[in-house]
Parts: structure tokens; C-alpha cells; sequence
């Protein structure tokens, strides 16, 4: 039976939560083998002069260790 691990991460982008979402996925998947699925635990946006600057995404990446390797 596979075990999964969850690591979160936030990503930023100064176009939209999707690109946000996307580079995060992006990142996770060229990092981490096995990636499984990404929870969006919370989107907020930062602003600057009155103006939104930028849209981030905080998520959790879910993915399953391999054969061998143990939850730490």
C-alpha cells in the first residue's frame, strides 16, 4: 500500500491565482517525484498603491514515496 507525504508551499504571480497555481505545480513537479495532487489551502492577493501587485497561492503538495523510502 503507498505512503504519501504533504509538503506545502506558497507561489506568487502578477498575473492571475492560476499562473500562481501553475508555477507552484510547476516547481513541485521538478522537484518531487510521485506528485500526486495539490490542495489550494488559501489565495490571497498583495497590493500596492491601492492596486493588487500580485495573486498567491499557499497549497499543500501531496506525493508517494517510493519503495524504501520512509516518512520523516
Amino acid at each position: 500500500m503507498p505512503v504519501g507525504r504533504v509538503t506545502e508551499l506558497s507561489a506568487t504571480s502578477d498575473q492571475s491565482f492560476e499562473d500562481a497555481i501553475n508555477q507552484g505545480v510547476s516547481r513541485a513537479t521538478n522537484t518531487l517525484r510521485n506528485v500526486e495532487s495539490a490542495w489550494i489551502k488559501d489565495m490571497n492577493v498583495m497590493i500596492e498603491n491601492g492596486n493588487i501587485s500580485a495573486y498567491k497561492v499557499n497549497m499543500a503538495i501531496t506525493f508517494i514515496l517510493e519503495e524504501g523510502e520512509q516518512p520523516g
